[in-house]
């Protein structure tokens, strides 16, 4: 396209034009005119990274305000208070269904069996079935009223017969079906019905078994309850309508608080029904978004290829515009005007799919999400994609636009054989580094972990530097190495190096995304590695709660009866919230995200007379034998640091309902990765003397066991200890690596977006160098050279290429895996040969086709055409 000039017709326009912003607008539109021909992978750069970013933030605003909308429902309640291990006791029941409609809920793990002595680890819950629930619509299979389903009803032999309601995987465990009857402690229910929806499950969080309701009533006569056992009790509370706004629920939640001080509740409202979810949604979403402005970076590489383009074709128009007299302010003000307008359109395709994003979820997925979405337009969302995508498109055009403004006219001529490298004029310099500075500052800002986003992005800028001086070596590499003798060989070899080689674009395009997926391939091995093979050879095979302290000795005898060759540890247990930590309430306490969730609801508590197995006393003094000073207590060393804590220190406690504080004695440094009892804090026996507790153990076979010897310990000890919870580890961990086995799936599919980034880059790196292949084409066939000749020079070329940047992506990928498998996650580190082969497969065959696909296109150009306008 040629860019039409009239209009400049005398000296003094000419002069006013050189300068004159209307100008440079008139002729940037008048340009426009012809279309977007050869913007695709400009528009399609940045479309992707918008919508990715947009679509990532407004699915999770949705889900966030869907929580906050359902509130009630979710949490069953306006507010909830709950404790461990101790019931509330009249005089707070009473103020409690004086201010509203009380439901008392009781949570805790159990076995239950059937009659065949088949086992299950289940999560009970215990209704008043007169008000349960409270808000919210209660599914059960066959349908029926939550009273009559859980009453107890006289059964063919006249005996009274509780009712149970059940989840249907705890049929398929036990082998029974509707009409049945289990064994839960010392009851033996009725199965009357499947559990279909239960409103406040998602307040709940991960359960390690199925669900299995009774009634409160029930549960008190299967004698789990005992001092000390681990049960959770809600007191879920319905304002009534003229007391149900925020403020008055605020204050309600105030004045419990103020009655109640040492009630040691946990205390959620609707407002915060589930705050760890909405916690973890955070943290998930901004990892989404931190892959979507990958995607977007790897992106600004086909934009600045793009713009690179841009340029080139329009060349003879700016040396035209430059000959008759424009500026060089002008001329870059002109192709800025064209580059924001197409990016601008870029971004407006990518707002709309992110904006349509979270409808489309809902509409295709939404049956099977299990939390509420409120799919919407979240301004605030879709401004953040829009900011991050004008800062891109800047960082990365206005470098080689500003290059564009010192050109000479004779070089720009001549730039097809002797093309210029020079920096552009420092305003421009200044202007990227400007742009590449806001950006850095609006993913800080808005994060939800500024250090993570900062760290992302100095990686993120470390590891583009370093493919540009990758990308630098290979070049002077090859303009070193020998000349081979294969003529092949030797062009390829020189297709690296030469003026406007593709070199620096391919290795950008491919190393960024590459390395990022490394990561991913690397880190997820690494864990389900830990999950599969690492832990379970040193890991203990049960875990056993719940063991009433008149069992314990019992219990012991129990177990080396039944498996004398195994070693059973065994430890006493309570459960406590931290009240204060150094005289500050944790309220007040800002810890890291990794060890904020020891300051949320309660925290296993131990107290022993010697160093507990797998921890090492690192500052201070251990307690002597039989101590009966003021209470003590010695801190996991990693926590107490981040808490700002330090000998001498007092450490408050809420215990059964009492505030207790002991000083820190002592810290521990505590090896957690095998899976062995360990505790956070453990006191000073003297602190806890009399008070009701249960016991924690851990059995460990010297040797791995064959399943049929786990499965039966499990049977005998269900059979002699009902209320004593058996956790086999290899079904926890089998749990947990389901869990991480569809998170990493997840992250692959969203990293997959810069994959899809890193290909349309590549594919623009080649599209920009289009023109200078056609000529090398045109003048080596002139030359005599024949098509499977030039072919094969470029699947030379490009297999080198792909190779280099696939080495460089292993190489920096397994180093930030290992970085985050060994400090961030604390475990072993999996170097994987399959990501390996995986990675450089694809990198080789991504940029030998794309390679190909240019060269043939070249190959295709009409001498005569070409040799005519040189």
């Amino acid at each position: 396209m040629t860019i039409a000039v009239t209009g400049i017709a005398t000296p003094t326009q000419r002069s006013q034009d050189r300068t004159s912003l209307g100008a440079a607008v008139r002729l940037a539109f008048r340009d426009l005119r012809g279309g977007l021909r050869g913007f695709g992978i400009f528009l399609g750069c940045i479309a992707l990274g918008v919508a990715a970013i947009a679509g990532v933030g407004s699915f999770a605003r949705g889900l966030v305000d869907g929580l906050s909308r359902e509130g009630r429902v979710i949490l069953g309640a306006d507010v909830s208070f709950q404790r461990v291990q101790q019931e509330a006791d009249g005089a707070i029941r009473d103020y409690f269904a004086s201010n509203g409609t009380l439901a008392t809920i009781a949570t805790t793990r159990s076995m239950v069996r059937n009659s065949a002595g088949l086992t299950s680890l289940v999560e009970l819950k215990a209704v008043e079935p007169g008000t349960y629930p409270l808000f919210g619509q209660f599914d059960v299979e066959p349908a029926g009223n939550v009273r009559e389903l859980l009453s107890a009803k006289r059964g063919a032999d006249g005996a009274l017969v509780d009712g149970v309601l059940v989840e249907a995987a705890l049929l398929a465990r036990l082998d029974l079906k509707i009409g049945d009857r289990l064994i839960i402690g010392d009851l033996s229910p009725e199965i009357r019905g499947i559990i279909r929806q239960e409103p406040d499950r998602l307040a709940g969080g991960v359960g390690f078994g199925p669900r299995l309701m009774i009634s409160l009533e029930a549960f008190r006569r299967t004698n789990l309850i005992m001092p000390g056992s681990l049960v959770r009790w809600l007191y879920q509370i319905k304002l009534p309508e003229n007391a149900a706004s925020d403020a008055a629920l605020r204050s309600f939640v105030s004045d419990v608080r103020g009655r109640f001080p040492e009630g040691g509740f946990d205390v959620r409202t609707r407002l915060n029904a589930s705050p760890q979810l909405s916690e973890q949604v955070g943290r998930f979403s901004q990892f989404l978004t931190l892959v979507g402005l990958t995607a977007l970076l790897v992106g600004g590489v086909g934009v600045a290829n793009a713009v690179t383009r841009f340029v080139d074709r329009k060349r003879d128009d700016i040396a035209t515009l430059k000959a008759i007299g424009a500026g060089g302010d002008t001329v870059f003000v002109m192709a800025a005007i064209e580059i924001g307008v197409i990016a601008l359109v870029g971004i407006a395709i990518g707002l709309a799919v992110g904006l349509a994003l979270p409808f489309l979820i809902v509409w295709g997925l939404g049956a099977f999400i299990p939390v509420p979405i409120a799919p919407g337009i979240y301004p605030q969302e879709l401004a953040l994609a829009l900011g991050y995508g004008l800062l891109v498109a800047a960082s990365f055009a206005i470098w080689p636009l500003g290059r564009a403004h010192d050109v000479p006219v004779a070089a720009l001529f001549r730039d097809t054989v002797a093309p210029q490298r020079q920096l552009p004029r420092l305003r421009y310099i200044l202007l990227t580094l400007l742009a590449i500075g806001a950006l850095t500052g609006l993913a800080v800002a808005v994060a939800f972990n500024p250090r993570l986003s900062l760290m992302f992005l100095g990686m993120a800028a470390g590891v583009f530097i370093a493919l540009r001086l990758v990308a630098t070596g290979i070049m002077a590499l090859a303009r070193r190495a020998p000349r081979p003798r294969s003529l092949v060989l030797r062009m390829a070899l020189a297709n690296i190096h030469r003026p406007g080689a593709l070199t620096p674009s391919v290795v950008l395009s491919l190393g960024l995304g590459l390395t990022l997926l490394v990561v991913i391939a690397l880190v997820d091995a690494s864990f389900q590695r830990q999950i599969t093979s690492a832990l379970p050879e040193r890991a203990p095979a049960f875990f056993f709660v719940d063991i009433a302290n008149s069992e314990a000795p019992r219990f012991d005898r129990f177990i080396a009866e039944k498996a004398p060759s195994a070693t059973l540890d065994r430890v006493p247990m309570l459960r406590g919230r931290f009240v204060a930590l150094g005289g500050r309430p944790v309220e007040e306490i800002r810890a890291a995200d990794d060890m904020s969730w020891a300051l949320r609801g309660d925290r296993g508590i131990t107290y022993a007379d010697a160093v507990p197995k797998n921890s090492r006393v690192t500052e201070g003094e251990w307690w002597p034998a039989n101590y009966s000073g003021p209470p003590l207590v010695s801190f996991d060393e990693r926590m107490g640091r981040g808490f700002g804590l330090k000998i001498g220190d007092p450490v408050t406690v809420n215990v059964l309902g009492r505030n207790m504080t002991a000083t820190i004695a002592n810290f521990r440094s505590i090896q957690w990765d095998n899976l062995g009892i360990n505790f956070i804090v453990v006191f000073s026996p003297n602190t806890f003397r009399g008070a009701p507790h249960s016991h924690l153990a851990t059995l460990t076979y010297p040797a791995v066991e064959p399943a049929a010897t786990e499965i039966a310990l499990l049977r005998d000890v269900a059979a002699a200890f009902p209320s004593v919870t058996t956790v086999r580890v290899k079904d926890a961990l089998e749990a947990v690596g389901q869990l991480a086995t569809q998170l990493a799936t997840a992250i692959r599919a969203a990293s997959g977006v810069t994959l899809a980034a890193a290909i349309l880059v590549l594919a623009g790196a080649l599209a920009a160098g289009h023109r200078s292949r056609v000529y090398d084409a045109v003048i080596l066939k002139t030359l005599g050279a024949g098509r499977p000749t030039l072919i094969a020079v470029a699947v030379a070329e490009y297999a080198a290429l792909g190779l280099v940047t696939a080495i460089f992506a292993l190489g920096t990928g397994a180093l930030a895996a290992w970085l985050v498998t060994t400090q961030v996650m604390r475990i072993g580190f999996v170097f994987s040969w399959e990501a390996a082969v995986l990675t450089t497969v694809m990198a080789t065959m991504l940029t030998v086709c794309f390679g190909l696909i240019g060269t043939i296109r070249a190959l295709g150009a009409k001498p005569a055409a070409v040799l005519r306008h040189l």
